[in-house]
């Protein structure tokens, strides 16, 4: 596969994307402020610049003449993909469907247009509105900064007194100064896997995401493919996703829509324009079969994406499960060491361990993604016996911190 792509974004969640694109025959250019993101190394060629700087990046496709540009992971790389698409005359999603694909607010108000189920929501910038909010939409309810990810500065409601002390955080963690309230629904959430080409919209996986209680409560702690959901359910599953991609105005891309199926039926939590990170992109791949990271690709550089790209090779229930703290494996604290990786990569069914933990560093409670410290993959004769056999081998991983 020929041609040049832009990867805006290199760090760790873009790192097998990128090794996956030069695999494919693809020259690989990769930007990132971070100097030593370690897809950069990776890259044909690497730029250290700051892609929120959508001009800086445009000029960096100008000269290595790229025939494409994407990303992975990254919320906010999706806006700026679009953008240098656009200014290059390359293949994308366009601006305004990046916008309401990264905006929260942008997002539900699409979605409520076209009818599709959601929970209800109030934009929020000020303390006044939060209490409009509050009249309006009820309680328990979810607050989120209109724009960010990572489960960054998300926050459950259970009160007026809850809002008080969360407004100033959520507000914080968006560029824009805007938080989205939203009503919490209980319900258990499966996560889908899109793929737009060309106006049709194709179902990939729905797998489960489990999910703690209490503050990290939007912090996945395991995916189990495929869903326990079938029948009726997952058909009205898929028929919702596809509904919400459409409504969004996705054409061609990878969709990322996260539902939740409850008492009230199946509801959208959010829908993002990328292949995910924290290994739900591993889904497709290991389950079925499919590439995302090539038909991202192939996407990008203007290529026909075959209906064999989009078929199942096989099906092979699987897990992920995330090392993280309470109600993880992990003690909280400063660690001393880290042992019997090796232990847990030989559990019967397991295909790979990867840790982040280093001596010295912290261990927090679960609140944000980033506090998971790494994952264990396991296959099984069905997902849940999958799912056991990756938390069986997740606890072989012996942490220790300091007293």
């Amino acid at each position: 596969m020929r041609g040049t792509i832009l990867f805006v974004g290199a760090g760790r969640h873009q790192r097998r994307a990128i090794e996956r694109a030069r695999e494919l025959g693809t020259r690989v250019v990769a930007v990132d402020r971070n100097a030593d993101a370690p897809g950069l190394a990776l890259a044909d060629e690497a730029e250290v610049v700051d892609f929120s700087d959508a001009a800086a990046v445009t000029e960096v496709g100008r000269r290595h003449e790229i025939d494409g540009v994407m990303t992975v992971a990254s919320d906010r790389a999706v806006p700026v993909v679009a953008a240098v698409a656009e200014a290059l005359g390359l293949p994308g999603i366009g601006s305004d469907t990046a916008h309401v694909m990264t905006h929260k607010v942008a997002m539900r108000r699409r979605l409520a247009e076209h009818g599709i189920p959601q929970p209800r929501f109030a934009a929020v910038r000020t303390h006044a509105e939060a209490g409009a909010a509050a009249e309006a939409v009820g309680f328990p309810a979810v607050l989120k900064p209109a724009d960010s990810s990572g489960q960054r500065g998300v926050f459950r409601l259970r009160t007026s007194d809850d809002l008080d002390a969360h407004l100033h955080a959520a507000l914080a963690a968006s560029s824009s100064g805007e938080a989205i309230f939203e009503r919490y629904h209980e319900g258990a959430e499966v996560n889908t896997l899109l793929v737009a080409n060309s106006g049709e919209v194709h179902l990939v996986t729905a797998s489960d995401r489990v999910r703690p209680n209490g503050i990290g409560f939007g912090v996945a702690l395991a995916h189990v493919y495929p869903s326990t959901f079938f029948g009726d359910v997952l058909e009205e599953v898929e028929r919702v996703a596809v509904a919400a991609v459409r409504a969004l105005g996705m054409r061609d891309g990878v969709a990322y829509p996260q539902l939740l199926v409850g008492d009230g039926g199946v509801q959208v939590v959010e829908v993002a324009a990328r292949i995910p990170g924290g290994q739900m992109g591993e889904v497709p791949r290991v389950g079925t079969g499919i590439d995302l990271v090539e038909i991202a690709v192939r996407q990008a550089l203007r290529l026909d994406v075959s209906e064999a790209l989009l078929r199942p090779r096989f099906q092979q229930p699987f897990a992920i499960s995330f090392l993280t703290a309470q109600p993880g494996v992990l003690p909280t604290g400063r660690v001393r060491r880290v042992e019997g990786v090796a232990r847990a990569e030989a559990f019967p069914g397991v295909v790979r361990v990867e840790t982040y933990i280093q001596p010295g560093e912290t261990i927090r409670p679960v609140q944000v993604d980033g506090d998971r410290r790494g994952y264990v993959i396991a296959l099984g004769d069905t997902n849940l016996d999958a799912l056991e056999r990756a938390q069986a081998a997740s606890r072989l991983v012996d942490v220790e911190v300091e007293a």
